[in-house]
């Protein structure tokens, strides 16, 4: 499997520039702030949303320098991505993220709420001093598309009748508009054509979608210890995912063990023997290469260079994931 850091060469002296702002962008006058954003920023996450930002600057612009604004675009999209995983860990009670501890387990929920609200917040003021309008409301959406995914997310708990695109919604806005919509801005700084900027966004849209899905099968297919959060946990905590809404179909007891919310001993290991049994996780899967497929179709409208290549195998790297 590609390491995604090995994709990542283009913009290697770019992350690494990256790296060393985030912590400075926070700045030190809140020390409990600081110590939660350097625990963070610190905590060597693969990176891949400022990663991609960088990419499409750099594949966008392919004869010239990327700006500062491309770089602090990306900047603002790592933060933007770190306040959601604090509050979504605060949310889901998760006590560890990658292997690390999360903030709530660290510097208790108050702390982790205002942490998360402070990393909005900065984001949203380096965001109003781009000067581009058009990308802060690309980047405004993307704060309101992360809230109204989790609210969807806890109103949609153990409800079997969730349908597939009501699924790929949800997946939208708590995964896909980030990449999406800042895969656009960083065309639109580069000064690209509508059109261009059009294709870019779907880009971010299938990636985020393949990557979302990828995600929601590894919940099932692999160990603790890769995913740092205990196997099935969605489907312990209602959340329906594409694997289980595709058993569904197959499995009609599965819908009883789920709408009882696997009160009784044994339901939980039961559900997942049924899904495992199923279809689900294959049909899943062609889902996850069907939208990473439809992701490498709109880069055709990028000159072929090296940043090209690299947002071509990105969709690659999603799918081998699985393997």
């Amino acid at each position: 499997m590609t390491p995604a850091t090995s994709l990542f060469t283009p913009v290697e002296a770019d992350l690494r520039i990256l790296a060393d702002n985030l912590k400075q962008l926070v700045g030190n006058r809140h020390p409990i702030l600081y110590a939660a954003a350097e625990h963070l920023f610190g905590a060597g996450g693969k990176r891949i949303r400022p990663a991609i930002v960088l990419l499409i600057s750099r594949a966008s612009m392919p004869d010239k320098e990327i700006t500062p604004r491309h770089r602090r675009l990306a900047e603002i999209t790592e933060m933007i991505h770190t306040a959601s995983l604090v509050h979504d860990d605060v949310v889901d009670e998760s006590d560890v993220r990658r292997g690390v501890p999360t903030v709530h387990s660290l510097f208790g929920n108050r702390i982790a709420v205002l942490a998360g609200d402070f990393l909005f917040a900065q984001s949203s003021w380096y965001l109003a001093n781009l000067d581009n309008l058009e990308v802060v409301k690309l980047l405004s959406e993307v704060i309101m598309d992360l809230a109204a995914g989790e609210i969807q997310q806890g109103l949609n708990r153990f409800e079997t009748t969730v349908s597939t695109e009501t699924y790929l919604k949800k997946s939208y806005y708590k995964t896909a508009s980030l990449i999406a919509n800042s895969s656009k801005a960083a065309g639109l700084l580069s000064d690209v054509s509508p059109e261009t900027a059009d294709h870019l966004y779907n880009y971010g849209r299938h990636l985020g979608l393949a990557f979302q899905i990828v995600d929601d099968i590894l919940d099932f297919t692999s160990s603790t210890d890769t995913l740092g959060k205990p196997a099935g946990s969605d489907l312990k905590s209602g959340n329906l995912t594409a694997p289980v809404l595709f058993a569904l179909g197959e499995k009609p007891y599965l819908e009883v063990l789920i709408e009882r919310e696997f009160t009784q001993e044994g339901d939980l290991e039961q559900a997942l023997l049924l899904i495992q049994d199923s279809q689900g996780i294959q049909r899943a899967r062609e889902l996850a290469a069907h939208h990473a497929k439809l992701a490498t179709e709109h880069l055709a409208t990028l000159e072929p260079s090296e940043s090209q290549q690299a947002l071509i195998n990105m969709a690659d790297y999603v799918l081998s994931r699985l393997y």
